[in-house]
């Protein structure tokens, strides 16, 4: 039994005795390094956080409301809140200036409730 032989147009050569082909007989795969091993990356410092390069925004300024003839503060919240249920609200922003909530006057400038100064 021949195991080195190349058949080429018909015509068979001995290939295991051939001086000028390289002997790859006793090739292995894998490889290897003479480099150090790197050491593992260190993550256990690492804090998390947030940080803006943008100017602070200015606090807006308190929506307002102009009373006008023939207004109560339950017209007002209807108009201006939605829901005339929520008068109250008109009222404690307005503590400095009203005493009674039936007794507001035409002119006079109310002070609207933190979470309508966008929809007002």
């Amino acid at each position: 039994m021949r195991c080195n032989v190349q058949v080429r147009n018909g015509e068979e050569t001995d290939v295991g005795n051939d001086p000028n082909k390289p002997n790859f007989s006793n090739v292995q795969s894998g490889s290897e390094t003479t480099a150090p091993v790197p050491p593992k990356a260190d993550f256990n410092n690492v804090q998390s956080g947030v940080t803006s390069t943008a100017p602070l925004a200015e606090p807006a300024a308190p929506a307002t409301y102009t009373v006008a003839r023939g207004d109560s503060l339950s017209k007002i919240a209807k108009k201006v809140l939605g829901n005339a249920n929520r008068w109250r609200e008109i009222f404690d922003a307005n503590r400095d200036q009203i005493d009674n909530p039936d007794l507001i006057q035409p002119g006079q400038v109310l002070k609207l409730p933190a979470d309508t100064a966008s929809k007002a």
